[in-house]
């Protein structure tokens, strides 16, 4: 943990985040709070002994607040004996990217990005309606992540993978000239855009767990409703919405995968291609890059339960092409 000593009594500050709280109550039956507290360099446990309810009351987990206090031993590891905690604040300059796994990019600069491929489309009746969903769902989008677990499952992973598969189905149309480019376009913009309402996400833009909506309906199918409400108030081609609704009901792929029906028409199944690579090389990438040159992965049991090499020849650099 990156803290500050501030005295010569060993006083130690600074920014973390609230992984986990819980209030116990001691041998003299005094409630405290039993915390972890991380950032981007590790956790430590954290005690807050002088707790009471209508001062500490809001401290909950995935907050950004700035903590004071000492550090011991306890037990052969260290303990943060918490002694002030407040919340962040603006003023303090502290961005929530530092503190969990998140995208590369800021997600106003992706959605962006997205937006400005929208603003470029010949189709009115596709870019109104695309335009229209992605308004109504900003808010969300520009932290939430693309998964529970697994692929792009970080802060902004969403716009992360939108954007990835935005450039790679617009290179596919200039090999491929013949693709109905802003039908594919359309439909991977929007292919994952229920999963704002699949996932419990905190501020944190780190996924909980499942919403009751997402067990039961899932993003495939709750996106082609969201595409056919917004559609009926635009008064869009019921085509357009057909052929829309039908890519985000099949871009699984397989119904083994959760696909309702497999894609049936070329940008259906680009879609659906384009979907698995980015998700593939995403999880590949992530499994190689915590191991050492010449070693294999630990068994990546959603890729086959295979293990992946790390041959190194990896050519370091940005992929600020995206934007």
């Amino acid at each position: 943990m990156e803290f500050r000593i501030i005295d010569n009594k060993g006083t130690a500050e600074g920014y973390c985040l609230i992984k986990s709280v819980e209030k116990k109550i001691n041998v003299k039956g005094v409630p405290y709070l039993d915390m972890v507290l991380t950032d981007r360099t590790g956790e430590i446990g954290a005690k807050l002994w002088d707790y009471r309810e209508e001062i500490h009351g809001w401290i909950s987990p995935n907050m950004l607040v700035k903590v004071r206090g000492v550090i011991s031993e306890f037990n052969g590891a260290d303990q943060f004996r918490t002694e002030r905690i407040r919340p962040v604040s603006d003023a303090d300059g502290v961005r929530i990217e530092d503190f969990v796994p998140s995208a590369p990019y800021d997600g106003e600069a992706m959605l962006q990005a997205i937006t400005e491929v929208v603003d470029g489309f010949e189709n009115t009746q596709l870019q109104m309606l695309v335009q229209t969903i992605l308004e109504e769902k900003k808010e969300q989008i520009l932290y939430w992540p693309a998964a529970f677990k697994l692929h792009h499952a970080v802060r902004g992973g969403l716009l992360y993978h939108t954007l990835s598969l935005l450039r790679l189905a617009q290179d596919v149309c200039v090999i491929y000239p013949f693709v109905d480019r802003e039908l594919l376009l359309a439909g991977t913009i929007l292919h994952d855009i229920a999963k704002t309402e699949e996932f419990d996400v905190a501020q944190t833009g780190i996924a909980s767990g499942y919403t009751t909506d997402g067990t039961l309906i899932g993003h495939l199918v709750r996106g082609a409703m969201i595409v056919e409400r917004t559609a009926q108030t635009l008064g869009t081609d019921p085509e357009i919405v057909m052929l829309l609704e039908h890519m985000l009901l099949s871009h699984h792929g397989e119904p083994d995968f959760g696909a309702a029906v497999r894609p049936m028409f070329l940008e259906a199944e680009i879609l659906s291609q384009l979907d698995m690579m980015d998700a593939r090389i995403y999880e590949v990438q992530s499994a190689v890059s915590g191991v050492d040159k010449g070693e294999f992965s630990a068994r990546q049991w959603a890729l086959d339960n295979r293990k992946f090499y790390n041959h190194g020849r990896t050519i370091g650099g940005s992929d600020a092409h995206l934007l």
